[in-house]
Parts: C-alpha cells; structure tokens; sequence
C-alpha cells in the first residue's frame, strides 16, 4: 500500500505512548499449541516501536524486530536498550534480510494489513525453520459495546482521512488464501486501557488516519473528541475496549 511507512512518521512519539500492549495470555497460547520455549527465536516483522517484541523479549526469547520505518526503529530500539536479545533489523516483510530457515516464529502485530501478501508469505516461508509458525496479531477496537465507544467510531467516520480504507479488518477475510492450503487458527481475548483525555488524545493521534495539526479538520476533531469524552467519562477517564485477535498457522512449501 502506498506511503504505509511513511504515513507514521510524525505518530512515532504517541505511537510509543499510548498504543495498547497485548495479552500475555498470548505467550500461553503459543506455548500450548506452537511450542513456543525460551530458546525459540522469533521474526516479530514490522515490529514498530517493539510493542510486541518486548512480550516475547521478557520471555526469553531473542527477537529480531524487522522494521522498515526509521523513526519506530528508533524508538523500538531506546525501549528495548536493556535486551541483549533484541536484534534490530532494518527490513521489511517482503525482505527481511534474516537468513534462511532462521526463525521459530513470525509475527506480525498491527501490521500485516500493511504487507504486499503474496512477497511476504513467500519470504516468511523462506525465514521459517520447517514446522515453523505465523502469528498474525491485532489490536481490534470494540465498536459499538458502550455509548462512548459508539460515539467514537462516529468521530472516526467523520474526520477520519482515509480511515475506511485502511481499517485492518478489512483484510482478515484474505487470511484464508495466506495460510492456504494449510487451515489456520484462531484465538481473542480482551483487552482494555484506560485513559484521562490527554492520553485518549495521544491514541487518537497515534492513528495513520487522523488528521493532524496542519489538517484544517483537525481542531474540529478536538473539540469533538473533548465533547465525546465529558459526556462519556466517569471520574475523569474512559474505557478503551478492544478484542485481541490471534490468527496462527503453518505455511505449505508446496
């Protein structure tokens, strides 16, 4: 997709900040039903600021973060800074630069909608060890489980940019054709954060697709979103509810 590297440049900062983490009940998961251990090496492809990475980092693993935006690279790698395991890479999914069958597992968390498909499952499949595993991850916003978030998704339609283009969603249903011929699987759980209005501010600004301060939309978005958050908010914050889904399967060489 067009400028998907670039467009997240100046979101890099709230980006770091106010993105949620992800369930560490994901580290069960893979250790139930991929055989995950201490010792596998891990392809966490368009790591970003190492949301992801540090889940996998703080269970042992080493990780290699393959991130073609320089700005999340750098950012990923001052968070990062105390994991002798982290390996940054600059590289993309389509061309990671690791070596072949060199990895126990890729991920992808929030990115895979960004990826030419076809290019990244022919390089996935050549950086797997064989029986080797993709866990593809996303962070997916609750849209109408309470007024406020109602509200929200509103908002979005209204000042987003390009916002019902690039929803990731939109992409899920081509799950079936990367796995294929192999079947993948599937797993969510919930996951929440909480936020004061400065904070909600700082995640709608982490989004590729809102306007930004040079946008003349983007002062009317404030004022909204500050509307939204008095009428909704109870002693001074606001629930953001999302729905983890884990997409995980094998890749067929033939």
């Amino acid at each position: 997709m067009v400028d998907s590297i670039s467009r997240f440049n100046t979101r890099v900062e709230n980006y770091a900040k106010f993105r949620p983490t992800y369930p560490p009940l994901i580290i069960d998961l893979l250790k139930a039903d991929c055989g995950l251990t201490e010792a596998s090496v891990v392809a966490d492809v368009g790591s970003g600021t190492g949301i992801l990475s540090e889940m996998f980092l703080r269970n042992g693993n080493t990780v290699f973060g393959v991130e073609p935006n320089a700005q999340m690279r750098n950012s990923a790698e001052s968070l990062l800074s105390n994991y002798e395991q982290f390996k940054s890479v600059d590289g993309a999914a389509e061309a990671t630069t690791l070596d072949s069958t060199s990895v126990d597992i890729v991920t992808a968390a929030q990115a895979f909608h960004w990826f030419d498909r076809t290019r990244a499952r022919m390089e996935f499949t050549r950086i797997l060890k064989p029986k080797g595993w993709v866990v593809l991850i996303w962070n997916e916003r609750r849209l109408d489980s309470t007024p406020f978030l109602r509200a929200f998704e509103q908002l979005m339609l209204q000042y987003g940019t390009d916002y019902q283009r690039v929803r990731h969603e939109n992409v899920t249903k081509q799950l079936s054709d990367f796995f294929a011929p192999q079947e993948f699987r599937r797993e969510s759980f919930k996951n929440v954060q909480i936020f004061d209005f400065d904070s909600l501010m700082g995640r709608v600004l982490s989004a590729s697709y809102t306007p930004e301060p040079d946008n003349p939309s983007f002062g009317a978005m404030i004022a909204s979103l500050r509307h939204v958050f008095e009428e909704h908010q109870q002693r001074g914050t606001i629930a953001f509810e999302y729905d983890t889904r884990v997409y995980f399967g094998q890749l067929s060489t033939t």
